[in-house]
């Protein structure tokens, strides 16, 4: 039998990759846009050098604030999304476990093997098994504001 290894998918980076391509893409255009604007009205090129090295720290530190407080209110979501889950489980357990199996009813497990596997996992750890399956929170997907501004 083959050995297991850590694979290393692109997909774990996805989010602070889309952020920088769309950084560097508004970057570059809104900045050759101020160049192109200055140097048209025939400054100097000490001042269509400063106007490029202001426009470009002025962009880097707007996409950078703008990414955080968007990830931020994404953080925010999840958190409460996961209280939610949380005081769900301890008012309702078996409920809970049932809703579960019926997410993986949908992906195509049979009934009684998806309540055994909802049953197992939430044995295990019921809130990550909530939160990754029935919400769509995982470690690949949760939103982390610092690394993304």
């Amino acid at each position: 039998m083959r050995s297991l290894h850590r694979e290393n998918h692109l997909v774990e980076r996805i989010g602070w990759l889309r952020a920088a391509v769309l950084g560097a893409n508004d970057g570059i255009i809104s900045t050759a846009s101020l160049i192109l604007g200055v140097a048209s009205a025939s400054a100097s090129q000490g001042d269509v050098l400063l106007t490029g090295v202001a426009g470009l720290v002025a962009g880097a530190m707007s996409m950078a604030a703008g990414e955080y407080v968007s990830v931020s209110s994404q953080s925010d979501t999840e958190h409460a999304d996961l209280a939610r889950e949380k005081q769900e489980l301890t008012d309702d357990p078996v409920f809970e476990r049932e809703e579960l199996a019926q997410v993986y009813v949908a992906r195509g497990v049979e009934v009684e093997l998806a309540r055994e596997v909802a049953k197992q996992l939430m044995a295990k750890d019921a809130l990550g098994a909530h939160a990754r399956d029935e919400l769509g929170i995982s470690e690949i997907t949760t939103a982390r504001p610092v690394q993304a501004a």
